[in-house]
């Protein structure tokens, strides 16, 4: 019974994200451009995008992981995130050696996840306390 309820929102929270995101980053990156510079900006924003193609391909590879049995889900698993984690790597080192004074604004858009994942979290929480109410 609960979990018809919860999940439709969790799928709803899991779409939502990524949006929130992108907009928040954008939302940020224009002052950074009028105060900072418009590569600033663009950089900021190109953080945010990125940090929201990393949570929708986290939240695919999981779906798909999870439907595997649990020794091939560990073994891909662990491929999988080994790969993500190589190719994060590879895009910061390539900023820094390409823009490396544009390199704090791409980590702050990059970081937009984590004021929305709790911004979400207390929005679920909220919710949850009216269902208990």
């Amino acid at each position: 019974m609960t979990t018809e309820r919860t999940g439709p929102s969790e799928e709803l929270f899991l779409r939502r994200i990524p949006l929130e995101i992108v907009g928040l980053a954008a939302l940020l990156a224009v002052p950074a451009a009028l105060f900072i510079g418009p590569p600033t900006g663009l950089f900021f924003f190109a953080g945010g995008l990125f940090s929201a193609l990393g949570f929708l391909w986290l939240k695919q590879s999981l779906t798909r992981l999870l439907s595997k049995g649990v020794r091939g889900a560990r073994r891909s698993g662990v491929l999988l995130y080994a790969l993500r984690l190589v190719l994060i790597c590879a895009v910061f080192f390539l900023i820094i050696l390409v823009y490396p004074k544009r390199i704090l604004a791409f980590v702050a858009g990059f970081s937009t996840v984590v004021p929305v994942a709790l911004a979400e979290a207390v929005r679920g929480l909220l919710q949850l306390r009216k269902w208990k109410a």
